[in-house]
């Protein structure tokens, strides 16, 4: 393979030490050649800007004529290319012996710096020997640079791509919503984003927490790393230790290769634990164990693997009340409830429900390639004074299937007919008692609830189809059903 030659350019105005300097290149003209020479520092500087960037060494006298020399000359030569190495050749009679001179000149930029003579030295640069190792040197020193700086923008474009990346998805994810509930919520995650803490997000199924989760993480230090979610109601009971925490080839008779756990899979990013009231109690005991020391216990495997994860827990249940009631552990939700963000139902932040279907609208419009169409006021109205008992997972269905079903123009019953009834709230009825027996808000929102689901579920043929009109998937319209009490 063919070795590229250092190429190098000489700035000195005698010819008597030029002829010095080629006599000593020349015994090692298969590795060095002079590319050019010049007599002062600006004709030195104009053959750098032509060849941009072609020269590797300068061998430079130190006193040249021109008016611009030395250090001055030095630091233009680094203001072209800062990866030029320069070699300074003096008199002897020039401050040789003075170390402050040697090292103003390496802080100035200069490689190398040596002495040209005694007199009795008429062929050959004087220290031939080092003054060509500082050549060779000062060439593997740029290259070096070369490389660093090559990769240096590599990086830099790969940082940027991955920046617009996340940008991409931070849209994608984007909180919708101008309500003082929404603007609070936005005001948290731009906090505990950059807190290293656990977070645990209550609210109704459907009212966005993996968004909060998402928003949280592609705003933290972690964003370029995995963000790992996993549904605890959603894996079979026998399987979650081993989907959390991993397993090793033969620890059980199915176990035929090794399994990275979600701790590992999430190692250096975030974890979103979803239903995390759902995960049974043997599980949760070792997920605190991980939580407090970083240690995951992997299935079949004798010593520990250390791991660094984010952790945001996610819940549609009171814990306190399953605390109380056994099904939780107390050590565990105070260890994940460092910070809380609690996600209040779409009928609580109505602001929000003009914003959300303005954007679905657009959202699906633009997915389908067709035009964005016109809700009639009496269609907008009825949509924006709606009860949405499934929050905006629900809001997003039905808009979803409007813009399906849409022509141009959204009517009224468009809109009946894609939320599963011609009349929503035909046959039911909330009745208020008199003054003195108003119920709490709490209790009444519980016998609301409890009244709409067995009307709605009344109205339809299977719990599937009733799930579906709630907008909400049919396990957790199972649970649902059990905590309000009907079979």
């Amino acid at each position: 393979m063919k070795k590229n030659k250092i190429n190098v350019l000489i700035i000195e105005d005698e010819e008597f030490d030029v002829r010095r300097i080629q006599n000593t290149l020349k015994l090692y003209g298969s590795i060095i050649q002079i590319k050019d020479i010049v007599s002062t520092g600006q004709d030195a500087l104009e053959s750098l800007r032509k060849t941009q960037g072609q020269f590797d060494v300068v061998i430079l006298d130190y006193q040249i004529s021109g008016g611009l020399y030395g250090k001055e000359l030095i630091k233009e030569i680094k203001l072209i290319d800062q990866t030029i190495q320069v070699i300074i050749i003096t008199k002897m009679t020039i401050n040789q012996s003075d170390p402050e001179f040697a090292n103003e000149l390496i802080e100035n930029g200069a490689f190398w710096f040596g002495t040209k003579n005694p007199t009795d030295m008429e062929d050959y640069v004087y220290q031939p020997t080092d003054f060509i190792l500082a050549v060779m040197n000062g060439y593997e020193k740029r290259k070096l640079q070369l490389e660093n700086k090559k990769l240096e923008i590599e990086k830099t474009r790969s940082n940027n791509k991955l920046e617009n990346n996340i940008l991409a998805r931070m849209n994608r994810w984007k909180m919708i919503g101008s309500s003082d509930a929404s603007n609070n919520i936005r005001l948290l995650i731009e906090k505990y984003s950059q807190i290293n803490a656990n977070v645990l997000i209550t609210g109704e199924s459907g009212t966005g927490k993996e968004l909060v989760a998402r928003n949280i993480h592609y705003k933290s230090k972690r964003k370029f790393e995995r963000f790992v979610t996993v549904n605890c109601s959603a894996i079979p009971f026998q399987l979650i230790e081993s989907e959390l925490f991993g397993y090793e080839k033969g620890s059980f008779t199915d176990a035929k290769q090794d399994k990275a756990g979600l701790f590992e899979q999430a190692n250096e990013g975030t974890l979103f634990l979803d239903e995390i009231s759902e995960l049974p109690l043997a599980a949760q005991a070792k997920l605190l164990r991980v939580l407090e020391t970083g240690e995951v216990d992997k299935i079949g495997r004798k010593d520990t693997i250390t791991v660094n994860v984010s952790v945001i827990a996610a819940t549609n249940k009171n814990l306190l009340q399953l605390i109380n009631e056994k099904q939780f552990r107390e050590d565990l939700y105070y260890r994940l409830n460092i910070l809380n963000i609690h996600v209040p139902p779409l009928r609580e932040r109505q602001e929000d429900i003009n914003d959300l279907i303005k954007h679905y609208t657009e959202f699906y419009a633009g997915e389908l390639g067709v035009p964005i169409p016109q809700f009639e006021d009496e269609a907008l109205n009825y949509l924006l004074e709606f009860y949405w008992p499934g929050n905006v997972r629900q809001l997003k269905n039905v808009v979803q299937r409007l813009v399906l079903l849409s022509s141009g123009k959204i009517d009224i019953n468009m809109v009946e007919f894609s939320l599963g009834s011609k009349n929503i709230f035909s046959g039911f009825n909330l009745s208020l008692t008199p003054k003195e027996d108003i119920l709490p808000m709490k209790e009444a929102e519980f016998e609301f609830r409890k009244r709409y689901v067995k009307f709605v579920r009344s109205n339809s043929s299977t719990d599937a189809e009733a799930a579906a009109k709630l907008g909400i998937a049919p396990p957790n319209f199972h649970r649902l059903c059990k905590e309000l009490g009907l079979k």
